[in-house]
């Protein structure tokens, strides 16, 4: 039996479209499944207002030198923690730019931590850990809105002026009274009752990959849609950065890798000194001038500046 503050939550409700599933084979489980997870985009376009104002407040953050930080427990840390490790190599970020944090720590990652969600205490811990200051933005990812560890993680951030913005999939959740932004797809009922790593699942990672990719477009991360801070960390990585310098200068992929090589890696730095036809190093000062965008530094058409 649930306790009556989780049978009030939407996502612990029980779904009608699922009650008797079952009773089906596989195709019928598949096509139930698809039905529920088609509302999800819908759910997280009713957020845009807010998703959209959190991303201007997180790039304004990074420009300032601040960073990013996801908290959460369960599905909700290990979410976090997947998006924060996938900007160093799609945005050539240091790993201490958008950190993940999750109840009960690594170890948490494949395997519950008995308890580590339910303690506020050890939120703040693990923020004063990694000295979270006026800086920086915290985003508190709990579904049901109720998680303690993501309660206390808000507070802290609020205590020592961190920017807080809370994420859950039910409305009048305990994350209002203490975020200052709240970002609430609101996705219903799950397939399997309570099963929070479903609909609401992809909900954030649907929300997460808005964050952190918008907040970088608006930093100049990207020309276009070509992730231009990439770090060519593996083969794949390196024929990108070499096919991307060849298509924004026009020059083939033997002169592109002779190109990036000469900016050790850089691939902005290649494509400022090939289209400006100066050296690496005062294609560096030119991006510095604009702020690290690439079409500024260029002399583009300003498509897409701040």
């Amino acid at each position: 039996m649930l306790s009556s503050s989780l049978a009030r939550l939407t996502t612990e409700a029980v779904n009608p479209a699922s009650s008797r599933i079952d009773e089906l084979d596989a195709a019928g489980i598949v096509a139930v499944m698809n039905a529920e997870d088609a509302e999800v985009a819908a759910a997280v376009a009713r957020e845009s207002a807010a998703i959209a104002q959190a991303i201007e407040i997180i790039a304004d953050r990074f420009r300032g030198g601040g960073r990013l930080v996801y908290i959460g427990a369960g599905t909700s840390g290990r979410l976090g923690v997947l998006d924060a490790s996938e900007c160093p190599p799609t945005f050539g970020t240091p790993p201490e730019m958008v950190v993940g944090l999750i109840a009960g720590g690594p170890q948490a990652l494949t395997r519950a931590v008995e308890g580590a969600e339910d303690s506020r205490e050890l939120a703040a811990a693990d923020l004063a850990a990694i000295a979270l200051s006026s800086r920086d933005v915290l985003v508190g990812i709990a579904t049901s809105g109720r998680t303690p560890y993501v309660l206390g993680g808000l507070a802290h951030a609020r205590s020592v002026g961190a920017f807080a913005i809370g994420f859950a999939c039910n409305d009048n959740s305990e994350l209002e009274a203490v975020a200052e932004l709240m970002i609430v797809p609101r996705v219903g009922p799950e397939i399997v009752t309570g099963s929070t790593r479903l609909k609401a699942g992809t909900a954030t990672k649907m929300v997460l990959n808005m964050l952190t990719t918008g907040a970088m477009i608006r930093i100049g991360k990207t020309y276009g849609n070509l992730m231009v801070d990439l770090r060519a960390t593996n083969t794949k990585l390196v024929a990108r950065t070499r096919r991307i310098v060849a298509m924004l200068t026009g020059v083939s992929e033997e002169e592109a890798e002779r190109l990036v090589a000469a900016a050790d890696g850089e691939l902005k730095t290649a494509v400022v000194a090939q289209k400006r036809g100066v050296s690496p190093a005062e294609a560096r000062k030119l991006l510095a001038a604009a702020d690290g965008h690439l079409r500024r530094a260029i002399g583009g058409d300003g498509h897409g500046d701040r």
